[in-house]
């Protein structure tokens, strides 16, 4: 039997949901925080929904940048954390495969969806509930991690498709995007898309994709 990795053995986990056990900040935080709110600022946003919330503390970091911020996660776990931690902050529950409910639809000028995507198997129902939630005209910031030639083949020659992929967990990456599938996403989800930049090390090794879109 092979031996499980690092990520496997000490993160994977079987699971109803996508389960969250603590607070504070992810590592992908540190990197995307720039490109995100420099989206925001530039597209004018106020009142942002972050789509896919976890734990809330990306969601707490934008209420802190002074966006006037919603969260929702289809985590029990996660939105929990998030409650506790932000009380102020309101979290509802979104299963991504159902459709967005009435009262949050053209509601928002911007949402947020970081380093969800890649964990849902109808990737598509996610730019649904965006598109829905949006304004005419408003701002969907997506991440989700980068996946070129060069990283990808970097990855298969250090044996490290175990620790980025986490296979072992319920819940976790099954979607792999390069630049040109997650433009040609938005694209069809009736998104123009306004801005895209590579986030984490060096752009050919990036770590995530960052992409605006404006609501058609």
């Amino acid at each position: 039997m092979q031996t499980p990795s690092s990520t496997d053995e000490l993160k994977s986990i079987a699971a109803t949901e996508f389960r969250w056990d603590a607070a504070g900040s992810s590592e992908s935080h540190r990197y995307l925080a720039a490109p995100v709110v420099r989206y925001l600022r530039a597209s004018g946003a106020k009142n942002v929904l972050d789509l896919g919330c976890g734990n809330g503390n990306f969601t707490a970091f934008l209420a802190a940048q002074g966006f006037t911020m919603q969260g929702c996660d289809g985590s029990s776990s996660g939105l929990a954390i998030a409650r506790a931690a932000s009380p102020s902050i309101p979290f509802f529950q979104h299963d991504f495969a159902a459709p967005l409910a009435d009262s949050y639809r053209e509601k928002y000028d911007a949402v947020v969806s970081m380093e969800v995507i890649e964990h849902l198997l109808l990737p598509r129902m996610l730019m649904k509930s965006a598109y829905e939630a949006l304004l005419p005209g408003g701002t969907f910031v997506l991440s989700t991690p980068y996946h070129g030639y060069l990283k990808n083949l970097l990855l298969a020659l250090t044996n490290q498709f175990d620790d980025h992929w986490h296979p072992l967990r319920d819940f976790g990456h099954i979607k792999f995007f390069s630049c040109n599938t997650l433009l040609a996403l938005l694209e069809e989800c009736g998104f123009e898309v306004v801005s895209y930049t590579r986030a984490g090390r060096i752009p050919p090794l990036a770590c995530s994709m960052v992409v605006a879109g404006r609501k058609k």
